[in-house]
């Protein structure tokens, strides 16, 4: 079956009310009625399904997103209020898995301190919706966790860098080399 907002004759971000109008529109023009007795009958009449089918699809796809998008935001408000248990528990009720889940589900795990779980869920929000600025903030925040956490982890907790303390550091460290050894790199200690 052809695109059902090109069935149609509308757009995709069309309104209930356009689509509906559309709808009635071309019932009127293609119904049935109109073909009795008339060499185009069996055309009109397979239009006609084709527009139905086309108007069911759309109404039943918005419904759905309307069901899904208030327990989208029922599942923000619980982890907003730290009950991120219900909140998962939501989340694993719903079949359909797309961008605004995985994005929700990183939310869940972040807050679980499952840091590599969260950063795989944001990862797949952003690839199942590239345009969405909050998933990519989100992404983006956890992989700089993610980066300074796994620093930390390969230099014992120390993430390294050349600044003044680093420096003095040094400097106060090769001093106290060089009085073992008799010597002395700074006189003033």
């Amino acid at each position: 079956m052809r695109d059902p907002y090109e069935v149609l004759g509308v757009s995709k971000t069309a309104s209930d009310a356009e689509i509906k109008d559309a709808y009635h529109k071309l019932a009127k023009k293609y119904h049935p009625d109109k073909y009795i007795n008339n060499p185009l009958a069996d055309l009109a009449a397979e239009k006609m399904k084709e527009i139905n089918e086309a108007y069911d699809i759309i109404t039943n796809k918005k419904a759905s997103n309307n069901s899904s998008s208030s327990n989208f935001n029922q599942i923000r408000q619980l982890i907003n209020l730290g009950r991120i248990a219900e909140a998962e528990q939501l989340l694993n009720s719903i079949s359909d898995r797309g961008a605004e889940w995985h994005y929700l589900m990183g939310m869940v795990c972040l807050r679980r301190g499952w840091y590599d779980m969260a950063s795989d869920h944001f990862s797949r929000a952003v690839s199942l919706d590239p345009s969405n600025m909050e998933y990519q903030n989100a992404k983006r925040a956890m992989e700089n966790t993610n980066s300074t956490y796994r620093q930390m982890g390969n230099t014992g907790g120390y993430v390294g860098g050349c600044n003044s303390c680093d420096m003095c550091s040094n400097l106060i460290c090769a001093d106290c080399c060089c009085e073992m050894m008799g010597g002395d790199l700074i006189s003033c200690c």
